[in-house]
This record gives C-alpha cells, structure tokens and sequence, in this order.
C-alpha cells in the first residue's frame, strides 16, 4: 500500500510541472498593394497625385474644391479643403494650426514637421498624430500670397490606434506623396 502511494505522490508532482499556458493575443497582419499613383485635374487652383487605390468625391456642392480622397478597403477618407488667400492668410495660419491641436486629449503625441518646395512654390506643416485621436495626420499647404490648402485623415471607426496603425502609416505616406506632387496653377 505503502508503494501504491508513493507511486500516486510521483504522479502528482510530475503532472505540476507542465502547466497549459494561453495563447497570446495576435494582431491582423495586413499587407496594402504598392501605390499607384496618377495626375488629378479639376477645375481647382491646384492639382496633385492621388493614389489610384482611393476614389475622389466631391465634398461640398458650393465648394467644388473640398474634395475627399475615399479609401473604402481602410474605411478612410482625407479630407481636402480649399480657400484663397484674400488678406487673410493670418486667420487661415491660425485655423489650420488649431486644428491638430483638437486630438491633443486623445493624442500620446503630436509631431509637426516643416514641408518647403520653393520649385512648387509649396509651404507648410505636416502632424502625425499617434494615439486614440479621430484624426492620425493632418496638413496645411499654401504659397503664402494666393492658395491655402488643408487636408486631414479620419478613419470611419472608433479610433484603436494599435489596430488602425498600418492603414494610417499607409495613408500617411499617400498625404506625403500628394504635398510633394502639389502644383498651383
């Protein structure tokens, strides 16, 4: 009987060395085809590349240069808009500068950069926004004395910035390419 135990004991105690550990959590790997891009000419001041991928829809009937650049396969969309520089390129600074600083409650952090083209006659800010914000990037482009363009992208979900990460790094980079194609007419 005596063994009988110390065999069940050995069991025991060998059973507890092994436990069943969870799996971790995995994450979505998506991968976007390589960007095409291709001229846009409207009846605009302006005219840029846009990412074939993305289809363009007018934003306002009274503004027909608010434009929005939709991307159904991310549920995203950047958002342009327009205005001429009347004696009020102060205000329309100010406006655009405002903006990015809106997400700041949700934002870990906001990263301004300085964008200059003198070829294009193209001044600006680019924002990288990380966090939980509504908005992951945002815009404002202008040649100081006649054109003043704004852009921002909105994904059309709650806002995760870890799930929503490699959409907005590839959105990114389209917004990037459409301020570097940027031409005034």
């Amino acid at each position: 009987m005596r063994s009988f135990f110390l065999i069940l004991f050995s069991v025991f105690i060998s059973s507890c060395s092994d436990s069943t550990q969870p799996k971790p959590s995995g994450f979505l790997a998506l991968d976007y085809e390589d960007s095409k891009y291709s001229r846009v000419n409207l009846d605009c001041p302006f005219t840029f590349e846009k990412n074939d991928f993305s289809n363009l829809e007018k934003n306002n009937p009274n503004q027909p240069c608010w434009l929005n650049l939709d991307y159904p396969r991310m549920n995203a969309k950047i958002y342009l808009t327009y205005s001429p520089v009347e004696n009020n390129l102060r205000e329309l600074l100010i406006d655009a500068q405002k903006l990015p600083e809106k997400h700041t409650i949700k934002a870990d952090m906001i990263e301004a950069s300085v964008y200059q083209n003198e070829k294009n006659q193209t001044f600006g800010n680019f924002y990288e926004v990380e966090g939980d914000a509504a908005s992951q990037a945002q815009f404002y482009i202008t040649d100081s004395t006649s054109h003043f363009l704004t852009a921002s992208l909105y994904f059309e979900v709650k806002p995760n910035y870890d799930s929503i990460l490699p959409a907005a790094s590839y959105l990114k980079k389209d917004m990037r390419h459409l301020i570097e194609t940027l031409k005034w007419k």
